[in-house]
């Protein structure tokens, strides 16, 4: 159950060159992350109120450069589901081509910074999402 967003490069999000400097994909990623909370019916406003969810790490392949104007379709799949983290491979694509591919590990975390058990309705939210793997840490 993928989840999909998509992302018009901006102006913002170029180099001089009119190519998408790296950094503005991370932001795009954050963005998408931040929407499937919203399709879930948890939006960050209300989950940041009691915890959060910080990226952990994160490791990602650049493929194919994005250029301004571009419509990139950023698609989300969840492949675990822990205790307190989750794990997520993150895929943009253009017209056919994909131009990056991100491996993201997000941690359920208390307001004091702490890991912490997924809460039993967002967990509840997300289990229907994983795919391809066990869940569990």
């Amino acid at each position: 159950m993928a989840f999909d967003m998509v992302q018009k490069v901006l102006f913002k999000h170029c180099d001089p060159a009119g190519i998408v400097f790296y950094p503005r994909y991370f932001e795009m990623i954050n963005d998408c992350v931040e929407a499937f909370f919203d399709h879930l019916g948890h939006p960050f406003e209300t989950l940041h109120k009691t915890g959060a969810v910080p990226t952990a790490e994160i490791s990602t392949r650049f493929t194919a450069p994005s250029r301004h104007g571009d419509l990139l379709t950023l698609g989300l799949d969840v492949t675990r589901l822990g205790r307190s983290s989750l794990g997520l491979i993150l895929t943009a694509r253009c017209a056919g081509e994909t131009r990056f591919t991100a491996s993201s590990t997000l941690v359920y975390i208390t307001p004091e910074g702490r890991p912490a058990p997924w809460p039993e309705a967002l967990r509840a939210s997300l289990e229907p999402h994983v795919k391809g793997q066990e869940n569990g840490e």
